[in-house]
């Protein structure tokens, strides 16, 4: 089985394939201080509980936008799991163009939902990922990556509204009954709801004419789910999108011998 690993900002989020299948995910909190026995520790018991045995993981990909914590996760799969990792990065095999002004910018998650993206819904393809930023990227019908935007996540919006702004509450993020608040926490709420809703259907917008139009949208993340119940312009949703380009991105480089304990990274 392989052993797929999306370190965020956020998160750190696991899946295990089993063929093209995913069998399980987890995901624990993105923490610089933890050590690799933390990471090793919660991941056996969580691998445990849905009746994995860690003996069948055999393979592993990582994806990381968190550089110091690639070496943590990495001394914990080769400790525990007897599994040197495929690190996602420079030297990768991706199939994928990148079209970026400087490639090595871009974000290996971006690369692999955009991989995953292509593989699943075609090109060309508009990924949304509501993450601790809201990401946006561009597939060409050749699946071409292009380039996208970036923009704060609502949660890190909400957040930096409340620190920022002495008067303002730290609130809970939900859609709000209507978009005119009656209240200081209604009034935060639809700003920063509908005001996300809002910027993904300017943004969507603007990249379908870029395109040429006729690109599908795939929404992925958090905030997916509820962001796509209010707007027409996000066709699909695929919360494991990222662990769906790993798997991908691992058969495309696939080799013998790598999850002998000492094999090299890509």
């Amino acid at each position: 089985m392989l052993l797929a690993v999306d370190i965020g900002n956020t998160n750190v989020n696991f899946g295990v394939f089993d063929g093209e299948t995913l069998k399980a995910t987890w995901r624990v909190s993105s923490d610089v201080r933890r050590e690799p026995d933390e990471y090793a520790a919660l991941s056996l018991v969580l691998l445990e509980r849905k009746g994995i045995p860690v003996a069948q993981i055999t393979d592993c990909i990582v994806c990381s936008v968190v550089p110091p914590l690639t070496p943590v996760i990495d001394a914990a799969l080769r400790a525990y799991f007897n599994i040197a990792p495929l690190i996602l990065g420079a030297g990768t095999r991706t199939g994928m163009r990148i079209l970026y002004e400087n490639p090595r910018e871009v974000g290996a998650d971006r690369i692999a939902h955009g991989i995953a993206a292509y593989k699943r819904y075609g090109g060309p393809v508009i990924v949304i990922d509501f993450g601790t930023a809201t990401v946006f990227d561009a597939i060409n019908v050749d699946g071409d990556y292009l380039g996208g935007a970036i923009a704060p996540g609502i949660n890190l919006a909400a957040e930096a509204l409340f620190q920022r702004a002495s008067r303002l509450p730290r609130i809970e993020l939900g859609r709000p009954k209507q978009a005119i608040g009656r209240n200081t926490v209604a009034s935060m709420q639809s700003g920063m709801f509908y005001g996300y809703v809002g910027l993904v259907e300017g943004l969507v917008q603007r990249f379908q004419q870029e395109l040429g139009g006729g690109a599908k949208v795939v929404a992925t993340g958090g905030m997916a789910q509820a962001i796509a119940q209010d707007t027409k312009v996000i066709d699909a949703i695929d919360p494991d999108l990222v662990l769906t380009g790993l798997r991908l991105l691992h058969e495309l480089n696939a080799s013998p011998g790598r999850h002998e304990k000492g094999a090299g990274h890509a």
